[in-house]
């Protein structure tokens, strides 16, 4: 049996902005980097596969900037830290992590909230 559920423009803005607003907590509070790193596959994949596709596309790109500057990090960390051969170093690399993510994450954020969100009304089959 199908049943009709309504998902509103409300939780399609939020779902979009959820992995970005929560790579910039977690970039900003350097202890949360390391299990948002983790935890983020499980809300990336959840996001991934939303009804709306617009939703899918705004999170999309944050993952893209997200996973790309931690990659970078993994490639130009170590020659960065070895530059300054103590804590700096690793002080200089969370900066260009934070430099990367948190003003384009800030600016997705707004302009997923400026986007003309609907409401979907989708059909889910029921065991009943």
């Amino acid at each position: 049996m199908k049943v009709k559920k309504v998902i509103t423009a409300a939780h399609s803005r939020f779902a979009a902005q959820l992995f970005g607003i929560a790579s910039i907590i977690a970039t900003l509070i350097a202890p949360l980097l390391m299990i948002w790193i983790a935890a983020s596959i499980f809300v990336y994949a959840s996001i991934a596969h939303h009804p709306n596709p617009l939703t899918v596309q705004y999170n999309r790109f944050a993952g893209y900037r997200f996973y790309g500057a931690a990659g970078a990090m993994m490639i130009i960390g170590q020659p960065i830290y070895m530059l300054f051969d103590n804590w700096h170093g690793l002080v200089a690399v969370w900066a260009i992590m934070v430099a990367i993510v948190v003003p384009w994450g800030l600016w997705a954020i707004y302009k997923a909230s400026r986007e003309n969100w609907q409401d979907m009304t989708i059909e889910v089959e029921t065991n009943e």
